[in-house]
């Protein structure tokens, strides 16, 4: 059975997705959706496919399987809702949305129209050996602090720098740690939030996203744990990662190995899988058979998390903590 695939979307993600599916087998990417169908065109070229001007035009010409959605926070709501009433699955790239709003409406909507349909969300760091490992080790109950971090540089593309388009960097780029503290040790229960601007159009014009930030969450286990961001940082300077702290040792975890630490034990094990390899198998699996066990993220999941990045930039712009 060969899968017939669209994308949306002509930026990095979806070349990396497109890449994907067009090294396996029994797969077709038969239509992209640009911004324009001559960014369509081009891009569809490439992969002996078609461009389109919007997913309702893909979607008239093309027997569809399923959709990969790459786009900006800001252009998230008409696609799925569109793709819902079809009835088609979709793979979509986080984040949901620059809000909570959308997101739920989208969920609420799925819900009413096609309560079974298949779907996944690009936490693609869900898919990698060393969380799995970490999974395996440790017991929610047992962790007492967590911390995290994303710390880089401004990106280059113009929607990212505006808080209307991308959400902040909390919501677009720190949703990844947001997601594994999710994962790993349990829901969130109350989110506190203090962000600013440090060097506002210093070097950056047209930008009002804060640079820096840092949360507070309380965990419904009853853990805490912090995160912090900045995007202040010169470019390809910067880290990310998330740890645990436990009466049993230290977990402390970036995106290319894990290191722990016991009592006169320490072990790092790098990290070799390719994790959006692992997501796009396991959302092909699913549709070909129905068994959606090995998607680690779903529609309804990713909403979880979105509720957590948006309530932070709640708390942030108004001084109080959010309950959840």
């Amino acid at each position: 059975m060969t899968l017939r695939i669209g994308i949306v979307g002509t930026g990095g993600f979806a070349r990396k997705h497109a890449d994907l599916l067009a090294a396996t087998d029994d797969v077709e990417i038969v239509g992209i959706v640009g911004s324009s169908k001559n960014k369509g065109d081009v891009f569809a070229i490439q992969y002996d496919s078609l461009g389109y001007e919007s997913v309702s035009a893909m979607a008239d010409a093309q027997v569809l399987d399923a959709v990969y959605i790459c786009v900006p926070p800001m252009a998230h709501g008409e696609i799925e809702r569109e793709l819902i009433e079809r009835g088609i699955p979709f793979l979509v790239e986080k984040p949901l949305g620059t809000d909570a709003e959308v997101p739920q409406d989208i969920l609420g909507f799925m819900r009413l129209k096609s309560p079974d349909m298949i779907t996944s969300v690009g936490y693609h760091f869900r898919y990698q050996d060393n969380v799995e490992r970490l999974r395996e080790d440790l017991h929610p109950g047992r962790i007492g602090i967590a911390t995290g971090m994303w710390m880089g540089d401004m990106p280059e593309v113009s929607w990212w720098r505006k808080q209307e388009q991308s959400g902040g960097q909390f919501i677009e780029q720190t949703t990844h740690i947001v997601d594994l503290l999710r994962h790993v040790a349990g829901e969130v229960d109350e989110v506190h939030a203090v962000y600013a601007s440090r060097f506002p159009e210093e070097e950056w014009e047209n930008t009002n996203v804060h640079d820096i930030g840092t949360v507070t969450l309380k965990m419904k286990t009853g853990a805490v744990a912090t995160i912090s961001n900045t995007c202040v940082l010169p470019s390809g300077v910067g880290k990310a990662g998330l740890s645990f702290y436990t009466r049993e040792g230290l977990w402390e975890w970036t995106t290319g190995h894990l290191k722990v630490t016991k009592i006169n034990e320490e072990n790092v094990f790098a990290e070799e899988s390719n994790p959006y390899f692992r997501q796009t198998k396991a959302f092909l699996h699913a549709l070909r058979t129905g068994d959606r066990s090995g998607i680690l993220s779903d529609y309804a999941d990713a909403c979880k998390t979105q509720e957590v990045t948006f309530a932070a930039l709640q708390s942030a712009l108004s001084g109080r903590s959010i309950k959840l």
